[in-house]
């Protein structure tokens, strides 16, 4: 069983988004008894909310269920957890460290890096920039490349 954990600062835009956008691609590929998912936030200000409108609306319009999200802040329980901790970006993968029990830095990994060329690179933030699409997108095009990594790095 590959566990995942998606984070961002609040979890109610771009981990919420990879959560649910994940699940699919895991279950699409018959694999879904392979993996747990969840997500959470660095931060605590959202815990309990629902996804971000934006976010409902763009899941909403791809077909994907979004009602089983709630906003909840990551737990040291999640760091012992979790065999992957994919941060969206570079201040979220800072705090992730930062907080890390001993033995759970190298769980953390910064989402783009996956990506060719991509190293370094941030999934901004949709709450301040307001591309929701786009951050969707991103995840679209990124999270396929994690499943092929997991399938091929698995404890399964």
């Amino acid at each position: 069983m590959t566990k995942v954990l998606f984070v961002c600062l609040g979890n109610v835009c771009r981990s919420a988004m990879a959560n649910a956008i994940f699940r699919r691609l895991v279950k699409q590929a018959g694999v879904q008894n392979q993996y747990q998912i969840d997500s959470a936030g660095t931060s605590d200000e959202e815990q309990g909310h629902y996804p971000n409108p934006h976010v409902r609306k763009i899941l909403s319009q791809h077909g994907y269920d979004w009602r089983y999200l709630h906003a909840r802040k990551i737990t040291p329980r999640d760091y012992k957890w979790a065999d992957y901790i994919i941060g969206m970006d570079t201040q979220n993968v800072a705090d992730l460290k930062i907080n890390a029990p001993l033995g759970c830095r190298s769980k953390i990994h910064l989402c783009l890096n996956i990506l060719p060329d991509h190293h370094g690179q941030e999934i901004p933030d949709p709450w301040y920039t307001h591309k929701f699409s786009y951050t969707y997108n991103v995840l679209v095009k990124v999270l396929p490349v994690w499943l092929r990594y997991f399938q091929k790095h698995s404890k399964n």
